[in-house]
């Protein structure tokens, strides 16, 4: 472990907590990095590399042990997230989507059913997840949805269309919200969960991608497609909730996978700095590119103690932490889009070839700006949180 990782602000994880970093560190890097560019390139879904997860524990570190999950601590489980996303957005994304969106929703509101059916192939790698929330038109707006789930004998008929949809093509289990009645707002919201494979009248086609291509997104339409009563996750109506309590922890794990990223461009940028000359010396001597790595250090330290307090608080049992998870993801996207700029300008023009890694990262770094909610709404958020309009 280098010396930059002894003088982290992580002082005070356990000697439990640095093994796993170390082991998800060391794995990474020697079995998903060397072939994140060639699956980049190829526009090829990284299962293979996701095939090697379950055997360390990694599919399910937030699905107890009774479901053959690695349940861990959730601090744990982001340092997870961090380690891998510091290498690959698209592996990190599988157990993100896995385990904070869909397993957890399971966890806490699904019936002894859903979580017999799905939970053990989630831990195993044998379910891939889905999240199908947002919509062309809505956005952020999840109260606002035009999917709508019409209620038929059995069952419920689903329409509409969803998009930016990850790892669609390969799930074994889609998380998806509805409308049961479009005039009721948030209140008509309805949550499901459903093996794609038993759903006829569902389409998913592709959707093209200036980045990310190995992530394979996509657009998911619905056309009268039956899901049977026993998809329904709590209550007809009761959705948004769910989704509430979901994306409190989708946001703690998109935060966590910011900092892998802000650390990536740092690990990228200083040993190039030392290695590239201009004028007779390094250019990492000189004060305007020492300015920058001092910055992006600083943003990094500050986006990781934030995501750790939250884990600590989800931890001590605080069951919503939205302010928390909004400052978290807010402050930790944004270093990674900046630390991404500033590692660019000091690999100048060779930043947007095809032999440095570092001009990816800045177009991965900004899809997760906007992903879990735009940088605009987390501001909106902490803003009414301080102002005393949002409780």
């Amino acid at each position: 472990m280098n010396a930059a990782l002894e003088r982290m602000m992580d002082f005070d994880l356990s000697e439990e907590q640095r093994l796993v970093r170390k082991t998800v560190r060391e794995f990474a890097e020697a079995e998903i990095l060397p072939y994140v560019e060639e699956y980049e390139k190829a526009e090829r879904y990284p299962t293979e590399l996701v095939a090697k997860l379950p055997a360390l524990g990694l599919m399910g570190p937030m699905i107890p042990e009774e479901y053959g999950g690695s349940f861990s601590d959730v601090l744990t489980y982001g340092v997870i997230c961090e380690e891998l996303a510091r290498v690959d957005w698209v592996v990190a994304s599988v157990v993100s989507v896995a385990n904070s969106l869909c397993g957890g929703s399971i966890l806490r509101h699904g019936t002894d059913a859903q979580k017999q059916r799905y939970l053990p192939g989630i831990a195993s790698g044998d379910i891939i997840c889905s999240a199908c929330l947002t919509e062309p038109r809505g956005g952020t707006d999840l109260g606002n949805m035009d999917t709508t789930a019409k209620q038929v004998e059995g069952g419920y008929l689903l329409n509409g269309t969803k998009v930016f949809i990850s790892h669609a093509e390969h799930a074994g289990l889609f998380f998806i919200v509805a409308s049961i009645d479009r005039s009721k707002k948030h209140k008509g919201v309805t949550a499901f969960v459903a093996d794609p494979r038993e759903m006829k009248g569902m389409t998913i086609g592709d959707f093209p991608m200036r980045t990310l291509k190995r992530d394979n997104l996509a657009e998911v339409h619905f056309e009268d497609v039956f899901v049977p009563d026993e998809a329904v996750l709590g209550q007809p109506g009761g959705g948004f909730p769910i989704l509430g309590s979901a994306l409190d922890m989708g946001r703690f794990s998109v935060a966590a996978r910011c900092v892998g990223q802000s650390q990536r461009a740092i690990d990228l940028t200083a040993p190039y700095a030392m290695d590239r000359e201009a004028f007779g010396q390094p250019i990492g001597e000189f004060q305007l590119v020492q300015g920058k790595l001092a910055e992006m250090v600083a943003r990094t330290e500050q986006a990781r103690q934030l995501v750790y307090r939250l884990g600590r608080m989800k931890d001590a049992g605080v069951e919503r932490c939205s302010l928390e998870s909004s400052l978290a993801k807010w402050k930790a996207s944004v270093a990674a889009t900046q630390n991404a700029l500033d590692g660019m300008a000091v690999f100048g023009g060779y930043s947007v070839t095809a032999e440095y890694e570092i001009g990816r990262l800045l177009m991965e770094a900004k899809a997760l700006e906007f992903g879990e909610g735009t940088s605009d709404l987390h501001t909106k958020m902490v803003a009414e949180y301080a102002l005393g309009i949002r409780k």
